[in-house]
Formats: structure tokens, sequence, C-alpha cells
């Protein structure tokens, strides 16, 4: 009986503990800095950047700027895109219409690194390269595009 009741416990508490909470620490941590204002998502930035690459008080304030600058942009980028899906303006893009958005971000990026390679000495630039490669590539490898993993993506087989 005692070997029973052990036994219902743990088929009852395993599923309960292994589900996920829907807090907020559940969401992830991009959903997490959309609660912040540009201002303090800069500041965290510009903070995490110090601590990586030992950024002198200047630097940090040039890079808070930007980052600054960046937030912002991404802020109404996000808000434009809030305001079409609750229209119901969710059309396919034209292949014109996509080849324009993605030479606009790389137009942004190279901006982007040409600004840290003017703020960054150049141990601090190469280092600050390595950092964003890596960034990029664990979410390539996790089959993460935005920081979210796709849907319907089969997990691969270890052979």
């Amino acid at each position: 009986m005692k070997k029973i009741m052990i036994t219902l416990l743990l088929l009852i508490g395993m599923p309960t503990m292994a589900q996920r909470s829907e807090g907020k620490a559940g969401k992830g941590q991009r959903s997490a800095m959309q609660d912040f204002t540009p201002e303090e998502i800069a500041t965290l930035h510009s903070k995490k950047m110090t601590l990586a690459l030992d950024l002198t008080s200047v630097q940090q304030n040039k890079v808070k700027a930007l980052a600054l600058e960046n937030a912002r942009e991404r802020k109404t980028k996000m808000a434009e895109r809030k305001a079409k899906r609750k229209e119901g303006d969710t059309k396919k893009l034209t292949s014109e219409e996509r080849f324009t958005m993605q030479n606009a971000m790389l137009d942004r990026k190279i901006a982007q690194k040409a600004k840290m390679k003017n703020i960054l000495s150049e141990d601090q630039y190469s280092k600050w390269e390595k950092m964003e490669a890596h960034k990029h590539h664990k979410m390539r490898k996790s089959g993460k595009k935005n920081g979210f993993k796709k849907k319907g993506t089969p997990k691969k087989e270890n052979k």
C-alpha cells in the first residue's frame, strides 16, 4: 500500500513540476526587455558592454547614446508592427518590399559597425566583433530568429 501511494504521488507530482511557469521569468528575456523604456535598455546595454570590454567613461557615454538611438528605433518599429497587426493589415510582402527591408537592415548594421569602430579601440573592437559573431552563431545554432524559436522546427537527431 505504501509503495502504491508513493508511486501515485510521483506520477501526479512529476508532470506538474515539469510544466513551465507563465510568470515574467517564463516568458523569456526578450519579452521582459519590452517592458523597459529605451533609456533603461540603453543603460543596461552600455553597462554590459562596459563589463565585457572594459570601456572608459567617455566610451561608455558614446555607447549609451548609440544604444539609446537603436532602442528608440526598435520601439517605434515594434509599435508600427503592432498597430498593423491590430488593423489586420498582415499581408505578405512582395519580393521588392522584402529586398528594400533587408537592404535597409544591412545599411543600419554597416552604420552600427562603423560607429562602434570609431568608439572602441582596436582590441575592444575585435572582442566586440567576436561577441557579435558568437551571439549570431548561438541563435542560428538553436534555430532561433529574433530570440524566439521557430514554430514547427523539428529537433535535430544526434547520429
